[in-house]
This record gives C-alpha cells, sequence and structure tokens, in this order.
C-alpha cells in the first residue's frame, strides 16, 4: 500500500525545519518509504517474535520451519497455534523464550487484546503500543517497526534503534554516539513526520 500521508509534503517540511536532515535528504535522493501489511497482526507480530535478537537469515529459516507446521496459503490462526505441542515448536527453532511469547500472543489475539487488521488501522498509535506491548516479549521497537512499515504512520520515531543512533551521529557529526534523550529532543522539530526523518537516518547509515 502507499503512505497515508504525503511523502513529498513530509520532505519540504523536513528540508524546511533542518539544514543537517536536509543534506542527508540531498545524498539519499526520494523517500522510499512503502509501508505494506502482510498478514494479520498475530503473523505480523509473531515474525517479528521469531526474527528479535537473530541475523535475518538465521531469522527467515526457523519462522520458515515454524511456517511449514501449518497449511501452506493459509492464514495461520492463534488457536491453530495454541494447538500445536510445544515440541514441534521447539524443532522449528524456537527457544523457550519466543514460544512462550508466541503462545501468549495467540492468546491475548483470541481476547481481543491485539486487535484485527481493520481495528488497527484505526487506532490511535499510543493505543496501538498500548495494546501490543501487553503481550510477552512485544517491546516498544517491535511495534514501532510495525507502525512505519506495516501502517505507514507518518510520526514515530525509534529512538533507542541502533541504527537511527548511528545515522543521527553520521547526520549531524557528533563525536559522542547519541543518547536516545538529544534524539527525541532533536525529533522535535520533525513532527509531524518523523517516521520519514527516521527513514533518512537509516539511510544516512549506509552513505
Amino acid at each position: 500500500m502507499s503512505t497515508p500521508f504525503d511523502a513529498a509534503v513530509a520532505v519540504r517540511h523536513l528540508r524546511k525545519v533542518d539544514p543537517d536532515l536536509a543534506a542527508a535528504i540531498k545524498s539519499a535522493g526520494p523517500c522510499g518509504l512503502e509501508p505494506t501489511m502482510r498478514h494479520s497482526p498475530f503473523e505480523e507480530v509473531l515474525e517479528s517474535i521469531v526474527y528479535q535478537q537473530l541475523s535475518g537469515k538465521a531469522a527467515a529459516t526457523i519462522y520458515g520451519r515454524v511456517r511449514a507446521l501449518f497449511p501452506p496459503r493459509r492464514v495461520l490462526s492463534p488457536q491453530a497455534l495454541l494447538d500445536t505441542p510445544d515440541e514441534a515448536l521447539r524443532g522449528a527453532g524456537l527457544s523457550r523464550a519466543k514460544l512462550a511469547a508466541a503462545r501468549d500472543l495467540a492468546a491475548k489475539t483470541l481476547e481481543g487484546v491485539v486487535p484485527t487488521a481493520a481495528a488497527l488501522r484505526r487506532m490511535p498509535d499510543d493505543e496501538i503500543i498500548e495494546r501490543l506491548t501487553a503481550v510477552r516479549g512485544v517491546g516498544m521497537w517491535t511495534v514501532q517497526m510495525l507502525l512505519i512499515f506495516r501502517l505507514g504512520r507518518p510520526d514515530v520515531l525509534p529512538i533507542h534503534d541502533l541504527g537511527i543512533q548511528k545515522g543521527f551521529q553520521k547526520t549531524y557529526r557528533t563525536r559522542q554516539w547519541p543518547k536516545p534523550e538529544r534524539i527525541e529532543r532533536a525529533g522535535e522539530k520533525w513532527r509531524p513526520f518523523r517516521s520519514v526523518a527516521s527513514w533518512y537516518l537509516w539511510r544516512a547509515t549506509d552513505a
């Protein structure tokens, strides 16, 4: 899906309010943020849980094994995961902690704590964060990634993300590693398009 905001308007705003970020924008070119909600919220968060603290290749292998336990080309339901024995999920590569998180996610989805996709799109960011961080093993960063890359919310700033911190250091040429609080203060002028600013900070790490 396309962004639910005008990326060109966001870029013009950021260039106007922040000369240093404007230079990073010029170097990176047009904003390529293209959010896509590929699966149900349950599956999206489950995949995020599997990917935590693993390399992309290792996580993709494990998630593929987990997904292979269920019928192909069908929506993975929370009940189906709850009905699957621990031994099968552990055999697919889930650690004990991730298995516990996955089961809690499934239970909270059935309870209605984890919203449906339609409900999620109507909710404000703060409520989404409150709902999803109630799930075991799901923190602020995981929800922020969903807000930016799945829902296309325009004003999210993941101040604890290492890529954001590195991009900030390069963009603003700071000698010391920037603390999250400093990034948060600097980001006030980027509102209401901090997601786009974040995208450019990530791109700055590749420059």
